[in-house]
């Protein structure tokens, strides 16, 4: 892993919408938002329900299972802590949201559109701590 100094810039920014999203991921928890007025589950945080405009958005955990949508494998110039091949994946969610990640512990000639996945944290600096996603064996 690169420095912490040299990562620092590649960290996301924290919005007011967003944070609590990072808090739990922190505590290794995968959280979304869901709309207290229609139940729409909502990813990425948004200030408001992208499907019935409501304020009033609440945050749950998800199971953090879902299946692989679609797949990127990168091999050249990789950003600080990370060496290619690296896997990026669109996974959707048992909940019902599609969410963008990391593929780990698996060969990037071993992804498949459909594989089954589970969130797993890893730890980027002190402070921040990102989720990704395995094959489930």
């Amino acid at each position: 892993m690169s420095s912490p100094k040299r990562i620092e810039g590649f960290i996301p920014r924290f919005t007011v919408w967003g944070k609590p999203f990072w808090e739990a991921a922190k505590k290794r928890e995968l959280v979304v938002q869901e709309c207290v007025d229609c139940g729409k589950k909502n990813y990425p945080p948004t200030p408001h329900c992208p499907s019935c405009l409501s304020l009033n958005l609440k945050w749950v955990r998800v199971s953090g299972k879902g299946k692989i949508y679609s797949y990127s494998i990168v091999y050249e110039y990789p950003p600080p802590g990370f060496k290619t091949p690296y896997i990026i994946a669109l996974i959707d969610l048992e909940e019902g949201v599609r969410m963008l990640s990391n593929i780990v512990d698996c060969k990037p000639e071993d992804v498949k559109i459909g594989m089954e996945v589970e969130v797993v944290f890893e730890d980027i600096t002190e402070n921040f701590t990102l989720p990704k996603f395995r094959p489930i064996k």
